[in-house]
């Protein structure tokens, strides 16, 4: 693997069209294409999957799990365990697309997440991922990049376009019971479906906090890898959580810091 120094460094920045970024902004999501390039995600995807492998800790055979547990392998912050993916996860050029979609000079890492589906690994449910986050700004963005050619068959990420203007909707965490209340909402308020056909490795979706999204199983033989960067606007607050979930990141997140306080703890950087 080569060392630090050695890889690609990520820190350019790219200019974004200003109709990608009005599109984004309505639909409360977009797909912004070369994110990386080829050679770029190859050394990064060893970099990747690499540290994936040595930090997860799910063991179960799929049958033993529950519907979260079966939707996929998730192991978190991966940049605070190595100094590789820190310098990926770190990457200025990430965090000015980021910037630029929410229109704010500067953002924060929340968290990162290594999302890798394996093959048979069932659906991930409709959710909002804010519904976990005790923060007092809708300004927040999570880039979901494959680290290999994925398709629908794969569990591409599906979106309901424009239901992030909604805010919070539901108090369900993901599971069956946020699949059927979502799917019926998404149908009842007749929110357009969108998703890709396919997506190439550095590649990536970017999703508003409250877009309402799901995936659909990995019925290839393949492992759907996929990592994800959670940002926040810089100059955000910590608000009091609204459940138990929201208090496991304040603590876990934030390090436990006080409501009102500035959502900025030591592993909360400014990435731009």
């Amino acid at each position: 693997m080569p060392a630090i120094e050695q890889l690609p460094a990520l820190n350019d920045f790219r200019t974004l069209d200003q109709s990608q970024i009005k599109d984004f902004r309505r639909d409360g999501h977009t797909l912004i294409r070369h994110v990386l390039s080829p050679e770029e995600v190859a050394v990064y995807r060893n970099v990747l999957v690499g540290a994936a492998e040595r930090y997860n800790t799910e063991k179960r055979k799929m049958e033993d799990r529950d519907t979260y547990g079966k939707a996929f392998l998730q192991i978190m912050n991966l940049w605070r365990a190595d100094e590789k993916v820190r310098q990926f996860v770190l990457a200025k050029r990430l965090a000015r697309i980021a910037a630029d979609l929410l229109g704010v000079e500067h953002v924060r890492i929340y968290h990162d997440q290594a999302l890798f589906k394996e093959p048979g690994g069932g659906p991930t449910p409709w959710h909002q991922d804010q519904y976990y986050w005790p923060v007092d700004t809708t300004n927040t963005v999570t880039m979901w990049m494959p680290l290999v050619d994925i398709t629908i068959d794969m569990g591409m990420l599906t979106f309901a376009t424009g239901s992030h203007t909604r805010g919070a909707i539901f108090d369900y965490e993901i599971s069956d019971e946020s699949e059927k209340e979502f799917d019926h909402y998404v149908k009842e308020n007749s929110f357009e479906i969108s998703r890709a056909t396919i997506m190439k490795a550095g590649d990536a979706t970017w999703h508003y906090g409250f877009t309402i999204h799901n995936a659909p199983s990995n019925n290839s033989d393949k492992m759907r890898e996929v990592m994800t960067i959670i940002y926040i606007a810089d100059g955000a607050k910590i608000t009091a959580p609204a459940n138990s979930w929201q208090e496991n990141d304040r603590q876990t997140w934030f390090l436990g810091l006080p409501v009102g306080a500035a959502a900025a703890s030591d592993i909360n950087p400014v990435a731009i």
